[in-house]
């Protein structure tokens, strides 16, 4: 007998359709026509043992005992995923062979193995195991997955990354707040303070944001226009680029702040002749955007719709698991594999059929085009969001659900559409000793920009650029400065985080990270947690109420500010994750070992447990701490989302 082991009852299911019936229905399993059977776990069966199970003392919540370091890790099963953890305990031991298909990600693969490990799968049993990596749940498309199988001793290397992610946030988190949580006490706060590598750092961010713009003074700074005349006639706009010398004059980002000086400027050249140093007049192509990983898609949709990070992840995995309307959601990934590409034309008509609104749009596709998107050395265990060749009537979907499997259907059929062709001019000219820059840009050909119109009017009206066009001239020609202009503006303050900028934040880590030889190195994928957890991460900073909504905006709680001022600026910064995230990268790319990345961390945890003992929480005195109210909001909240989990199982069952 087979045993496929799915990583949820959705996907147990769409495996089984796949093959041979007639199906029989067992106690968690599906038993098909050929002998072999379907089972699954229910996300992760197993979870870490709490440090009570380590020693009975270390329930009770003492400085004595800090760091809690286990000598030999243990799991226990969740208490809801006993029965079915027997389940496939009983079917494994039955089965001859058997095939891993937990989801395509680090976490999927480490959930079902975990099972494996737990049941002490060893020997040829163990060596034969088979992967099977399954992004889309209809059933040609799972049915082409099982012909596809890998040995999944490949992916030992990925379950590796996401063990060592897994007790690293245990050590971290578990001592941390008891660390902390026991130092606030000292001062009247009797919440707990919850410390963790990503979602502190996270909620340090939007404590800096929140102080810059309260600590903000907005100041003057100046720029010098310079109005161009040709002898033919034609006139355009050129701004002046001060000089080395002009450097006492500016601040940190070369903003002129002298009044005096721009005055000075505007006065010598006017009427002065400008004469050419350099003039280009460019034709370039711009690519369309590549399909959507999970990040990509919450952000854009926090700004065209102000969706949250998780209702973002959880529309779309009901669109996936439900619907089967779209590929796996929770991917890191923008490409597709290239053999996908002969998918194009189904995908492409189901996109037709399924919304009113893209039939022009598909109509005007050319599936022989092959965009960049189409690259097998880019995609690993998944690929871009995109999708399926399923035909529904979007009548059947919510709202948010209907604006999301449209957006991601725009962005697959923009890779079927030419690249956008502009024009781009630069003249660059002398005048009176200063030097001044002309620049315009220009739509020739709309390309793929022809499916986002609407955003790109949006963003010619925020641009407003100097120049629309300039005219043909060489370099030596003497032009005419009729007179020059000053312009007075106004510093403004940062913007506070909201969902879109918040998760920009999380992606784009290196922008935040301090250390220059880290933001050196990173990648622009080694950000803040993993697409699978940034939304529950946000999620769980407004749960605690470290983090608060106004309107679009996110900002920081008086807990969230006190906790971050607490803290050991190390536990603040983005810095120490990014080098997480970029180490269990390696991991799973086989480039370094788990031993290297965990001993630094044992080995630091008794200096972090020293230093919190000498830290001051004086700032968290007479904070309130989350109290009844915020209990029954937390419970009510469960219990909704769990009705609204049951319902969806309902329905996809």
């Amino acid at each position: 007998m087979i045993l496929y082991i799915a990583e949820k009852p959705s996907l147990g299911r769409a495996i089984a359709d796949a093959l041979p019936r007639p199906h029989k229905k067992g106690e968690g399993c599906i038993y098909v026509g050929n002998g072999d059977c379907v089972s699954w776990c229910v996300g992760h069966l197993l979870e870490q043992s709490q440090p009570q199970a380590y020693d009975p003392a270390y329930k009770q919540w003492r400085m004595e005992h800090l760091p809690i370091i286990p000598s030999q890790w243990q799991l226990q099963a969740k208490a809801s995923a006993k029965k079915q953890l027997a389940v496939l305990g009983k079917l494994i031991k039955q089965a001859q062979q058997l095939v891993h298909a937990g989801d395509p990600d680090r976490e999927g693969q480490l959930l079902v193995d975990q099972v494996l490990h737990h049941f002490k799968v060893s020997g040829s049993k163990l060596a034969s195991i088979q992967r099977c990596l399954i992004s889309d749940l209809n059933t040609p498309a799972v049915a082409k997955a099982l012909q596809q199988l890998r040995p999944n001793s490949e992916f030992k290397p990925l379950s590796t990354s996401a063990l060592a992610r897994s007790r690293a946030d245990w050590l971290y988190g578990i001592n941390m707040t008891r660390a902390y949580t026991l130092q606030g006490r000292k001062v009247g706060y009797e919440g707990v303070l919850s410390v963790g590598r990503v979602q502190t750092p996270l909620l340090g961010l939007v404590v800096q944001r929140d102080r810059d713009i309260e600590n903000f003074i907005a100041k003057p700074f100046y720029q010098v226009i310079a109005h161009i005349e040709t002898p033919q006639g034609d006139s355009f706009k050129a701004k002046w680029q001060p000089s080395l010398a002009c450097q006492p004059y500016q601040d940190e980002e070369g903003r002129v702040l002298s009044k005096q000086l721009a005055e000075h400027v505007v006065a010598s050249i006017n009427g002065q002749p400008a004469l050419v140093c350099s003039s280009r007049n460019s034709r370039k192509k711009q690519a369309a955007p590549l399909p959507y990983n999970l990040s990509a898609l919450q952000i854009d949709a926090a700004k065209r719709y102000g969706l949250s990070a998780q209702q973002v992840l959880d529309s779309c995995q009901s669109l996936y698991e439900r619907h089967k309307l779209l590929t796996y959601p929770r991917s890191d990934n923008r490409y597709l594999p290239a053999q996908h590409l002969q998918q194009g034309p189904a995908v492409l008509a189901a996109i037709a059929h399924n919304s009113e609104a893209l039939q022009s749009a598909v109509s005007e596709a050319d599936p022989s085009l092959k965009s960049k998107a189409w690259n097998d050395s880019k995609v690993q265990a998944h690929h871009a969001i995109i999708p399926t060749e399923k035909r529904a009537q979007l009548s059947a979907l919510n709202s948010t659900e209907r604006k999301l499997y449209e957006l991601v259907a725009r962005q697959y059929i923009a890779q079927f559409y030419p690249p956008h062709e502009y024009s781009d001019s630069e003249i660059q000219l002398q005048i009176a000793g200063g030097h001044f820059i002309a620049k315009a840009k220009q739509s020739l050909v709309a390309g793929w920009k022809a499916l986002f119109a609407s955003d790109n009017n949006k963003q010619k009206k925020s641009e407003a650029a100097l120049n629309s066009s300039l005219p043909a001239v060489k370099k030596g020609e003497q032009l005419l400065c009729s007179h020059g202009q000053c312009l007075e503006k106004q510093t403004t303050p940062p913007k506070p985080f909201d969902d879109a900028s918040l998760l920009a934040a999380m992606t784009g880590i290196a922008r935040y990270v301090q250390d220059p030889e880290l933001k050196k190195v990173l990648k622009d994928s080694d950000g803040l947690g993993t697409e699978a957890t940034r939304a529950g991460i946000i999620e769980l900073l407004f749960k605690r109420e470290f983090l608060l909504r106004q309107g679009k905006s996110i900002r920081a709680s008086a807990a969230g500010k006190a906790l971050i001022n607490s803290l050991p600026t190390t536990a603040t910064l983005a810095d120490m994750t990014a080098r997480w995230e970029m180490q269990l990268n390696a991991i799973s790319l086989k480039e370094q070992n788990y031993q290297s990345f965990m001993q630094p961390l044992e080995q630091t945890l008794n200096a972090l447990i020293s230093q919190s003992q000498s830290a001051s929480l004086s700032s968290l005195r007479g904070v309130k701490s989350p109290g009844k109210s915020f209990k029954k909001k937390t419970a009510n909240r469960h219990n909704n989302h769990k009705k609204t989990r049951n319902l969806a199982n309902k329905r996809a069952g």
